[in-house]
Protein backbone atom coordinates (compact mmCIF):
# COMPACT_ATOMS: atom_id res chain seq x y z
CA UNK A 1 0.00 0.00 0.00
CA UNK A 2 1.43 3.09 -1.02
CA UNK A 3 2.23 5.95 2.12
CA UNK A 4 -0.25 8.70 2.21
CA UNK A 5 1.48 11.84 0.74
CA UNK A 6 2.94 14.11 3.74
CA UNK A 7 0.79 17.01 4.40
CA UNK A 8 3.06 20.25 3.71
CA UNK A 9 1.94 23.67 6.35
CA UNK A 10 4.16 25.62 4.16
CA UNK A 11 2.89 25.03 0.97
CA UNK A 12 -0.71 25.44 1.93
CA UNK A 13 -0.01 29.23 3.18
CA UNK A 14 1.98 29.51 0.22
CA UNK A 15 -1.44 28.86 -2.19
CA UNK A 16 -3.42 31.13 -0.06
CA UNK A 17 -1.03 33.78 0.10
CA UNK A 18 -1.63 35.05 -3.75
CA UNK A 19 -4.88 36.77 -4.77
CA UNK A 20 -5.68 34.81 -7.88
CA UNK A 21 -5.46 31.31 -5.89
CA UNK A 22 -7.72 33.38 -3.41
CA UNK A 23 -10.55 34.48 -6.46
CA UNK A 24 -10.24 31.08 -7.70
CA UNK A 25 -11.22 29.43 -4.02
CA UNK A 26 -13.89 31.90 -3.79
CA UNK A 27 -15.28 30.81 -6.87
CA UNK A 28 -15.46 27.40 -5.86
CA UNK A 29 -16.68 27.67 -2.40
CA UNK A 30 -19.77 26.12 -3.31
CA UNK A 31 -19.36 24.32 -6.35
CA UNK A 32 -17.55 22.87 -9.04
CA UNK A 33 -16.58 24.50 -11.90
CA UNK A 34 -14.64 23.82 -15.20
CA UNK A 35 -11.75 26.11 -15.82
CA UNK A 36 -13.91 28.14 -18.55
CA UNK A 37 -15.17 29.54 -15.78
CA UNK A 38 -12.42 30.91 -14.31
CA UNK A 39 -10.92 32.28 -17.66
CA UNK A 40 -14.29 33.91 -18.32
CA UNK A 41 -14.94 35.52 -14.73
CA UNK A 42 -11.19 36.87 -13.75
CA UNK A 43 -10.25 37.61 -17.54
CA UNK A 44 -7.09 35.61 -17.62
CA UNK A 45 -5.49 33.31 -20.14
CA UNK A 46 -6.23 29.76 -19.57
CA UNK A 47 -2.49 28.55 -18.82
CA UNK A 48 -2.32 31.11 -16.38
CA UNK A 49 -5.55 29.70 -14.36
CA UNK A 50 -4.17 26.44 -14.98
CA UNK A 51 -1.21 27.34 -13.11
CA UNK A 52 -2.85 28.34 -10.20
CA UNK A 53 -5.22 25.60 -10.12
CA UNK A 54 -2.60 23.34 -10.27
CA UNK A 55 -0.76 24.98 -7.28
CA UNK A 56 -3.39 24.72 -5.46
CA UNK A 57 -3.71 20.95 -6.32
CA UNK A 58 -0.48 20.33 -4.77
CA UNK A 59 -0.88 22.39 -2.06
CA UNK A 60 -4.11 19.33 -1.44
CA UNK A 61 -6.74 22.16 -1.35
CA UNK A 62 -8.22 21.76 -4.45
CA UNK A 63 -8.76 18.04 -6.66
CA UNK A 64 -9.81 18.12 -10.48
CA UNK A 65 -11.55 15.25 -12.84
CA UNK A 66 -12.11 15.49 -16.73
CA UNK A 67 -15.23 15.39 -18.62
CA UNK A 68 -14.28 14.85 -22.46
CA UNK A 69 -12.15 18.00 -22.92
CA UNK A 70 -13.29 19.99 -19.53
CA UNK A 71 -11.11 19.90 -16.67
CA UNK A 72 -13.50 20.34 -13.36
CA UNK A 73 -12.20 21.83 -10.31
CA UNK A 74 -13.34 21.58 -6.51
CA UNK A 75 -12.74 22.31 -3.29
CA UNK A 76 -11.37 19.04 -1.13
CA UNK A 77 -10.66 19.55 2.40
CA UNK A 78 -7.01 19.36 3.83
CA UNK A 79 -6.23 16.12 5.65
CA UNK A 80 -5.45 17.79 8.68
CA UNK A 81 -8.19 18.85 11.04
CA UNK A 82 -6.93 22.31 12.30
CA UNK A 83 -5.89 23.01 8.21
CA UNK A 84 -9.40 22.00 6.89
CA UNK A 85 -10.64 24.85 9.97
CA UNK A 86 -8.35 27.46 8.44
CA UNK A 87 -9.63 26.84 4.73
CA UNK A 88 -13.16 27.38 5.87
CA UNK A 89 -12.53 30.30 7.83
CA UNK A 90 -10.83 32.02 4.75
CA UNK A 91 -13.69 31.20 2.54
CA UNK A 92 -16.36 32.66 4.99
CA UNK A 93 -13.78 36.02 4.67
CA UNK A 94 -13.89 35.42 1.15
CA UNK A 95 -17.52 35.41 0.91
CA UNK A 96 -17.69 38.89 3.11
CA UNK A 97 -15.11 40.74 0.83
CA UNK A 98 -16.72 43.11 -1.66
CA UNK A 99 -14.09 42.17 -4.58
CA UNK A 100 -15.00 38.54 -3.90
CA UNK A 101 -18.25 39.21 -4.14
CA UNK A 102 -17.96 40.69 -7.39
CA UNK A 103 -16.52 38.12 -8.78
CA UNK A 104 -19.28 35.67 -7.15
CA UNK A 105 -21.70 37.88 -9.16
CA UNK A 106 -20.10 37.70 -12.47
CA UNK A 107 -20.16 33.91 -12.21
CA UNK A 108 -24.04 33.73 -11.35
CA UNK A 109 -24.52 35.85 -14.67
CA UNK A 110 -22.47 33.34 -16.64
CA UNK A 111 -24.08 30.63 -15.18
CA UNK A 112 -27.39 31.71 -16.33
CA UNK A 113 -26.60 32.67 -19.46
CA UNK A 114 -23.45 30.72 -20.38
CA UNK A 115 -24.03 31.34 -24.49
CA UNK A 116 -23.21 35.00 -23.86
CA UNK A 117 -19.87 34.15 -23.41
CA UNK A 118 -17.38 33.41 -26.23
CA UNK A 119 -15.39 31.06 -23.81
CA UNK A 120 -18.12 29.51 -22.37
CA UNK A 121 -20.01 27.97 -25.15
CA UNK A 122 -21.08 24.55 -25.25
CA UNK A 123 -18.84 24.68 -21.77
CA UNK A 124 -21.19 21.96 -18.81
CA UNK A 125 -22.77 24.07 -16.25
CA UNK A 126 -21.13 24.55 -12.97
CA UNK A 127 -22.28 21.53 -10.45
CA UNK A 128 -22.91 21.84 -6.68
CA UNK A 129 -20.19 20.36 -4.28
CA UNK A 130 -22.04 18.04 -2.04
CA UNK A 131 -21.14 18.39 1.44
CA UNK A 132 -21.75 15.38 2.91
CA UNK A 133 -18.16 14.20 2.86
CA UNK A 134 -16.83 13.71 6.04
CA UNK A 135 -13.91 15.83 7.40
CA UNK A 136 -10.27 13.90 7.23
Amino acid sequence: MPAKPHFKMELFFQALGDATRLRLLNLMADQELCVCYFVEILAQPQPKISRHLAYLRRAGIVASRREGKWMHYRITPPVDAGTAQLLRQTLAWLKRDRAMQTDRARLGKTCCTPAQFVTLKAAPAPTAVARTRKAR
